[in-house]
């Protein structure tokens, strides 16, 4: 299993880590097979979505305060229960398959840590998993 760190610099804020993830790929040495991304976060996600146009990420966290929007009225006292909805509503972890050692991702997508409750120091976890011959 490999590990890195993210440090978000905003409340909300969806950082690509595609990229990284993909490095721990090759390090794998996994030709084909799976990679799971997980975070041990309950007010942080993991999406995949696009990474051409950042105007879509801005529509996705806008779009997510409108849904589940930050207000005194929850029960949860910490001041972040629409953190621990949002990162429930997006999940803790992706699977992506791995064809010849790359990421099996479509041409506008990229793998996103998604922030909820920042700034904060993100553990990203990738587990890669060679397929049965």
């Amino acid at each position: 299993m490999f590990s890195f760190g993210v440090r978000t610099e905003r409340r909300t804020q969806m950082v690509d880590i595609t990229g990284e993830v993909q490095r721990k790929v090759a390090e794998s040495g996994v030709d084909e097979g799976v990679c799971v991304v997980y975070i041990p976060h309950t007010t942080a996600g993991i999406t995949i979505n696009e990474n051409a146009d950042p105007s879509v990420v801005v529509d996705i966290l806008e779009h997510l305060d409108k849904l589940v929007p930050r207000s005194s009225q929850f029960k949860h006292r910490e001041g972040n229960a629409d953190a621990h909805i949002k990162s429930s509503l997006l999940g803790f972890s992706q699977t992506i398959l791995v064809r010849g050692g790359r990421l099996a991702l479509g041409t506008w997508q990229g793998i996103f840590l998604c922030e909820f409750d920042g700034p904060r120091n993100r553990n990203v976890f990738v587990q890669v998993v060679r397929a049965a011959e």
